[in-house]
């Protein structure tokens, strides 16, 4: 059954009650906003009197919303803070698998940024992604825009950073817009590049305060770089990002991979179907895939986007495009089967 689809079978009734009614209130969100979410993703009904909860719908409706008011009501006891982004994050993984113990993904302190901002994975994969950063040292994050994987590699670098496991911080991407024309785009060296390295500064500032960034920049603990400037390097005691991935070619792939050095670890992150290279060249990252599956050590997650943690209508925006493409995947290939013989058979 799809469970996007609002079951027609005999509605059923489930009551539920919470011991402390202050929680139970912050369970329901301000003017009932995470209830009300929860009824439009499952499609069942709510009621609440005090700390009762009463729970109209069909069977796995039901079974599913008491799973996600259960778990909330735990995170809640915990003293994690539920907003309602966290009731569409706890639906998403709960529909999948009610057998996560949402505590352990969302409770997962990656880092916490200025501002005393928590950063915590919010899906399955986000919480594959930031264990298996922890425990392999090359790790490739491949999945559509807005799924964590540049942001949650720039928390973990960050996090060990400031615990000193490791002495720097090296971030960098292909600059293949301006391809081999950096010396015909105006001002010098830095000014040609900085525009794509922009995405990179943005997420060390939302996590770190400015003046913070800049020291460690003017140190050279932080640096940001185009990934032809990686080339002749080794580097030891890093934490080396290499994002737009997918714009990278097969040279500059293998040269990346081959820059790491002794108590290093290496985040590679792209999305395979936004690549900018020329047509007919090779993505490093899609052949990467294909030649280093095999090699322990090195372990690739993918995203979907059920891992989406920007607003709600980009999961619709990567269905749209994701559903344009398979349409002209099906046209090429009833093109290439409509064949006209040669030779027809003589009557």
């Amino acid at each position: 059954m799809d469970k996007n689809v609002v079951s027609e079978t005999s509605t059923m009734m489930k009551k539920l009650s919470f011991p402390d009614h202050e929680l139970a209130g912050m369970l329901c969100g301000e003017h009932n906003a995470n209830l009300q979410l929860m009824e439009k993703r499952i499609g069942l009904s709510i009621h609440v009197r005090g700390n009762h909860f009463t729970l109209e719908g069909g069977d796995w409706q039901i079974e599913l919303a008491e799973s996600v008011l259960n778990q909330l009501y735990e995170l809640l006891s915990s003293k994690y803070p539920v907003y309602v982004n966290d009731v569409e994050y706890a639906i998403r993984i709960l529909s999948s698998d009610q057998s996560m113990d949402l505590k352990k993904i969302f409770m997962d302190k990656v880092y916490v940024a200025s501002g005393k901002t928590v950063i915590t994975p919010k899906s399955i994969n986000q919480k594959a992604y930031i264990d298996s950063i922890r425990r392999h040292d090359i790790v490739f994050g491949i999945g559509p825009a807005g799924t964590g994987k540049t942001y949650l590699a720039m928390a973990m670098a960050i996090s060990v950073l400031l615990k000193k496991e490791i002495k720097r911080i090296v971030l960098t991407r292909p600059a293949v817009e301006a391809g081999e024309h950096l010396g015909f785009l105006p001002g010098d060296l830095y000014e040609k590049v900085n525009p794509y390295l922009r995405p990179l500064y943005d997420a060390l500032h939302d996590m770190m305060d400015f003046e913070d960034v800049s020291r460690l920049i003017q140190r050279g603990v932080i640096e940001v770089a185009p990934l032809a400037f990686m080339r002749g390097r080794t580097l030891n005691d890093s934490f080396v990002i290499l994002d737009e991935a997918q714009n990278a070619t097969t040279e500059q792939m293998k040269m990346f991979l081959t820059r790491l050095g002794f108590s290093s670890k290496a985040v590679i992150t792209g999305d395979v179907t936004q690549t900018d290279l020329p047509e007919g060249k090779t993505s490093g990252l899609i052949e990467a895939t294909d030649i280093l599956h095999a090699i322990k050590g090195i372990r690739f997650i993918y995203f979907s986007r059920d891992d989406v943690v920007r607003h709600p209508l980009v999961q619709e925006i990567i269905d749209a495009y994701e559903k344009m493409e398979s349409q002209k995947m099906k046209r090429k290939s009833a093109a290439r089967v409509t064949v006209v013989d040669p030779h027809p058979e003589q009557a």
